[in-house]
């Protein structure tokens, strides 16, 4: 029989897998991640991880969600303390350097990565994508930032950008200068 939870036991057993799940992703990648070696380390028998999430895929999409979160906060903090041009410029430097420290946040290429996406329910992801286009969005509007193209245009530039780590093994110099060199090019043709 599961042992029952208070709630505040429950909130705190599930950040705390949320978190180990973070931690065992980033070391071992998706398939390599034990639910018996998160709940171990969260102080819960593996029968008890149902009471939290309805599966392993569920807890990876919260971790992606927690992410994301946290990448918004860091974004937000960076915006309300410089300038519009200055400070978008160093909120996509801070994101691409984040992601190259990361590459388990944003690896399309890896079959650990694809064996996620596959097992992930389609509306989790098409959840994950609405949430990082619409913070986009709300970013922009919450800044007051002068767009010179459409916010579409915009969202699509920066995620050209972001994507070069895909293929920062082929750019023949050092990619962290291209990039930043990139942006600090194209951001007078984004922001007014």
């Amino acid at each position: 029989m599961a042992k029952s939870f208070t709630e505040i036991e429950k909130n705190n057993i599930r950040k705390r897998l949320i978190s180990e799940c973070e931690i065992h992703w980033s070391k071992y990648g998706y398939k390599k991640t034990n639910i018996d070696e998160l709940c171990s380390k969260s102080g819960i028998a593996k029968g008890s991880f149902y009471t939290f999430f309805d599966s392993k895929e569920k807890l990876f999409f919260e971790v992606l969600n927690e992410i994301q979160n946290k990448l918004i906060s860091s974004v937000d903090e960076i915006l309300s303390n410089m300038p519009q041009k200055e400070g978008f410029a160093k909120a996509l430097k801070m994101l691409y350097r984040l992601y190259d420290k990361n590459p388990f946040l944003y690896s399309p290429n890896n079959a650990d990565y694809i064996s996620l996406l596959n097992k992930m329910p389609k509306e989790m992801l098409s959840q994950l994508e609405y949430n990082n286009v619409q913070s986009f969005y709300n970013l922009i509007e919450r800044y007051n930032l002068k767009l010179k193209i459409e916010k579409e245009k915009a969202f699509g530039v920066c995620n050209a950008l972001l994507s070069s780590l895909l293929i920062k093994e082929d750019i023949g110099y050092n990619y962290i200068e291209v990039f930043d060199f990139m942006v600090d090019n194209l951001i007078e043709h984004i922001l007014e």
